[in-house]
């Protein structure tokens, strides 16, 4: 019998129904095939965060009936490419803990297999809106029904039924933006200007996690252009992060107004921009005024975000040359002199 070396193997070889998540810049369904090649070295991961690849594994595995959850977050080296150590020391953990074939785990090495994400120094605990959308996401794909949530999200979103929007659960609205069609975006295109500041942020923080429609991207930006001039920079901010999921024509464009004023410049907007809207700074022209605009930012972490946008398999060649091309008394070149002092 083969050994497993990776996580990959062992969900293969355990026979598992199993469902893979990006669970770093935004969750989003992760194919297995990139998993398996991010483990055997011949692929830098597409979606880095803080230096981690950050995964959710949702499984089935044996006799269990509820999915098993795992959250790992694997280290990276500076070229995206995974650093095998720790995984190691977790699989081996593993394979020690069920004692035996994977092939015939039961109820009883399932739930071992869910114990070992205690104490586990790969495991890590994601924000609230990042959990709502993993649940949300992995009940619709594993064909569960929705949260007891929905039900009242919906009814307060269509305007058919007054509902006190407290009453609201950040689980319903994500179950919400998973499950809508195009119907649904359509009608929360005509709700949007007049929802509750309050609603329209846990919104945003499940929106920012779903492709959305052209229609409905533009009635963000106006709302959020709205709280922008009325001094909210939370609604502003929020919407900025829901716009990432739409097309590079509507968001494009509206990044590259952004980075055009520097006194709209402030470090919530950059890092909306970079942590949410990062397939959208892979334009020639946007992303060096990005990191110009964020060397200027006296209170964004330059360093930080520029190192984290390199790590991005697509960005990584265009946000070095920059780095490198950058005049010395550029912002870019003055935040790298600091560093180098």
């Amino acid at each position: 019998m083969q050994p497993i070396n990776t996580l990959h193997d062992f969900f293969v070889r355990s026979g598992a129904m199993v469902r893979l998540y990006h669970l770093g810049r935004r969750v989003a369904p992760c194919e297995m095939s990139t998993l398996a090649a991010f483990e055997s070295g011949q692929l830098a991961w597409p979606a880095p965060w803080q230096g981690q690849a950050r995964l959710g594994l949702v499984f089935r595995l044996g006799d269990i009936r509820d999915p098993l959850i795992w959250l790992l977050a694997l280290p990276l080296d500076e070229q995206g490419l995974l650093v095998p150590a720790p995984r190691d020391a977790f699989l081996q953990r593993l394979l020690e803990t069920l004692g035996r074939s994977v092939a015939s785990i039961g109820r009883e090495d399932g739930e071992a297999v869910d114990n070992l994400m205690k104490d586990n120094p790969l495991g890590f605990t994601p924000s609230l809106p990042f959990q709502a959308l993993l649940h949300a996401r992995a009940s619709h794909d594993f064909g569960m029904v929705a949260s007891q949530h929905l039900e009242p999200v919906e009814a307060y979103l269509s305007g058919q039924q007054k509902i006190d929007w407290q009453a609201l659960g950040l689980q319903g609205l994500a179950d919400f933006v998973v499950r809508m069609g195009d119907d649904d975006q359509a009608l929360l295109t005509t709700r949007l200007s007049a929802l509750p500041g309050e609603v329209l942020i846990s919104l945003c923080y499940c929106l920012e996690h779903v492709a959305i429609s052209p229609i409905l991207a533009r009635a963000l930006r106006d709302r959020g252009e709205a709280a922008a001039r009325g001094g909210d920079i939370e609604v502003f901010s929020a919407c900025l992060r829901a716009v990432a999921g739409a097309d590079s024509d509507v968001v494009g464009a509206w990044y590259d107004e952004l980075l055009a004023d520097a006194d709209a410049c402030g470090p919530d907007m950059l890092a909306a921009m970079a942590g949410r809207g990062w397939h959208h700074l892979e334009d020639a022209e946007r992303l060096p005024r990005f990191l110009v605009r964020l060397a200027g930012c006296e209170n964004a972490d330059f360093i930080n975000v520029a190192r984290d946008l390199a790590l991005v398999p697509r960005l990584r060649l265009p946000v070095l040359m920059t780095l490198r091309e950058a005049a010395p008394e550029s912002p870019i070149g003055r935040r790298l002199a600091a560093l180098n002092r």
